[in-house]
């Protein structure tokens, strides 16, 4: 049973507990997918998510603001229980993100669909020549008539394939650098749209290089503002970076309650293995890099939620420590198992795979520190 002394914390109101206690609850009754068809089960758990109501909370609906503990509490409890049902979770929320806080009444109707299972969204902005780096951004929307074309290439794109809709981050040229970005709306099924290339990682998850073939775009396709696709797309990574480290904690937690179980059933010289003082010492730096990253995580959160209008060297803290905490946390676990930590079909090992990638995406850990830096050196 994992921790949940974090929940009596002042970050959260009842409303949070009740959400914590209920999810995990249903993970346990129902997170039982095969995972050997990736994208076949991707779709069954975003069906899964949105018959029990979870992804709801996904987007926001007319009106309302996004609840970032709630999003942390949801990617965390299913992290630990299910990393392919956390990636299901938050590909709905990040990929719509643009939309729920700058999408018109007519592109809210997907928004719609994505909180009910119905559809499965992507957020296209890494391209083959610019990762972190979006200033350099090449893709281009070049205005045509009432509309615009739209050509270039996104790749390593999460849930690619396999989406009913994509957010496509593109060059409209009102400016040099970031400021000549604009967000597009781009259904699956429009002419023009190529997916390239399917890419296989270390974790399986659906992962496309996408192409895009003079696709006409109406301009109604447009989210937000001509030339504020950057600030779109900060907005939505300043929501979603927090669940990320989020999402690293339901890791961690579950790679020390699996450590926990081990050394208290393991024996090594005629002796429980917990009672090795070493032993010991790594249970004592797992556990204390779970509680600091449960702080830096909820931190964030709930100073996102009291209305903070930008919370980026919060949540830059919270994604590079849980990340960086839960990567030691799971080494350290497959450490205690031994050889059965690196052996398929042990939770450990499924971990190593999953964490990996955490710090790397939605802005790689040595990105974090340079935001962070800079907040510092501007107070």
């Amino acid at each position: 049973m994992a921790d949940r002394s974090f929940l009596s914390w002042p970050f959260f109101e009842d409303k949070h507990r009740a959400l914590a206690e209920g999810l995990d609850a249903w993970c346990a009754a129902n997170l039982h997918v095969d995972h050997s068809d990736t994208d076949a089960a991707c779709r069954s758990l975003v069906a899964m998510l949105g018959q029990g109501g979870w992804l709801k909370h996904s987007g926001a609906g007319e009106g309302e603001a996004l609840d970032v503990r709630s999003l942390c509490i949801i990617r965390e409890t299913l992290a630990r229980h299910d990393g392919l049902a956390d990636f299901a979770f938050a590909m709905q929320g990040l990929g719509m993100g643009a939309v729920s806080l700058f999408g018109t009444p007519e592109q809210r109707k997907w928004l719609d669909k994505t909180r009910a299972g119905q559809a499965i969204s992507a957020f296209a902005l890494t391209e083959p020549g610019s990762g972190s780096d979006v200033a350099r951004t090449a893709t281009t929307a070049v205005r045509d008539g009432d509309g615009f074309i739209l050509n270039g290439e996104k790749t390593y794109i999460s849930n690619g394939g396999i989406a009913d809709l994509y957010v496509v981050f593109a060059r409209t040229g009102e400016a040099p650098g970031a400021k000549g970005l604009s967000a597009f709306l781009l259904p699956a099924d429009t002419p023009g749209l190529e997916i390239v290339e399917r890419i296989e990682v270390v974790a399986p998850h659906p992962l496309a290089h996408l192409r895009f073939n003079d696709i006409r775009l109406p301009a109604s396709a447009m989210i937000g503002q001509p030339g504020r696709g950057f600030q779109v797309a900060m907005s939505v990574l300043d929501v979603f970076r927090s669940t990320v480290g989020a999402a690293a904690l339901g890791f961690a937690r579950r790679a020390l309650d699996e450590a926990l179980a081990r050394v208290k059933e393991r024996q090594l010289f005629g002796a429980p293995l917990h009672e090795l003082q070493m032993v010991q010492g790594h249970i004592a730096d797992m556990a204390l890099d779970v509680d600091a990253s449960a702080l830096l995580v909820y931190r964030a959160a709930w100073t996102k939620d009291m209305g903070a209008p930008r919370v980026s060297r919060e949540a830059a803290m919270a994604k590079l420590n849980a990340t960086e905490a839960a990567q030691r946390v799971i080494d350290t676990a497959l450490q205690l198992h031994g050889g059965d930590g690196v052996r398929k079909g042990f939770i450990v090992e499924s971990l190593y795979r999953e964490i990996r990638a955490l710090r790397i995406y939605e802005g790689a850990t040595d990105v974090q520190k340079v935001v962070i830096a800079r907040a510092a050196l501007d107070a």
